[in-house]
């Protein structure tokens, strides 16, 4: 009889992670930046990493944007020309961000624009602070083009950007 109710509690427990499971795995295909939902730098704490937590943390951003925030290509560390700036602690969730959860090739930023474009309702802080970034990174990328076709593909996925923040800050 005791090892019946094992089974059963053994049962009921599996049952019960695979759901959890499951839930989790439905949010991150839903997600606008899937990459932020896996676990980074072996750090619990930094999945679905956020800059913003705070007025000061608004602050320090807008700060750190107008200081010319340079977001490389993949696998390298954003730039922050202040040495003051980049020197303080929560620039690592800001370079966790840039680095591991912004999308950095052209396809990827077309999935998050048609994402954007049939979603309704208003971005989450945590999607509004990430397309903010994304548009940082392909304006600056588009810069940096050479071939003609390229800049226009990039332009494109910038305006698609914008258009995307222009609806979410509009009043509804």
């Amino acid at each position: 009889m005791m090892i019946n109710m094992f089974q059963w509690w053994a049962l009921l427990i599996t049952v019960f992670y695979c759901r959890i499971d499951l839930a989790a795995s439905q949010r991150w295909r839903n997600a606008l930046y899937p990459s932020a939902y896996r676990i980074k730098r072996g750090t619990h704490s930094l999945i679905n990493p956020t800059f913003q937590n705070s007025v000061e943390d608004v602050n320090l951003f807008f700060e750190i944007l107008l200081a010319g925030l340079q977001i490389e290509g993949e696998n390298r560390p954003p730039l922050i020309p202040d040495a003051e700036l980049a020197s303080l602690r929560n620039v690592e969730k800001l370079e966790v961000l840039c680095e591991d959860v912004l999308p950095k090739r052209l396809s990827e930023i077309r999935r998050l624009t048609a994402q954007m474009a049939q979603r309704r309702g208003p971005l989450s802080r945590q999607d509004f602070e990430r397309t903010v970034l994304t548009m940082v990174y392909t304006a600056q990328t588009l810069v940096r083009m050479s071939n003609e076709h390229q800049r226009e593909v990039w332009a494109e996925a910038l305006r698609q950007l914008f258009r995307a923040l222009q609806r979410d800050l509009a009043p509804s």
